[in-house]
């Protein structure tokens, strides 16, 4: 499930981007909306992938 966020992520980047550069080029705010509800979920399944990513089962010390 974690690689599946990563993945999910990129392309929630991908279309936001896109979104906000043709809202950028037209005057439809149905371009903006879409832009911004694709960055939210970016920045949700980004952080639910690097989550995922850090071991919980080993502890960690300043001296490693």
């Amino acid at each position: 499930m974690g690689s599946l966020n990563g993945i999910l992520a990129v392309v929630a980047a991908i279309v936001g981007a896109f979104s906000i550069y043709t809202y950028l080029g037209s005057d439809n705010k149905l371009w903006l909306v879409i832009g911004i509800v694709a960055v939210i979920a970016f920045l949700a399944l980004g952080a639910m992938f690097l989550a995922g990513r850090v071991n919980k089962s080993e502890d960690i010390h300043i001296t490693e």
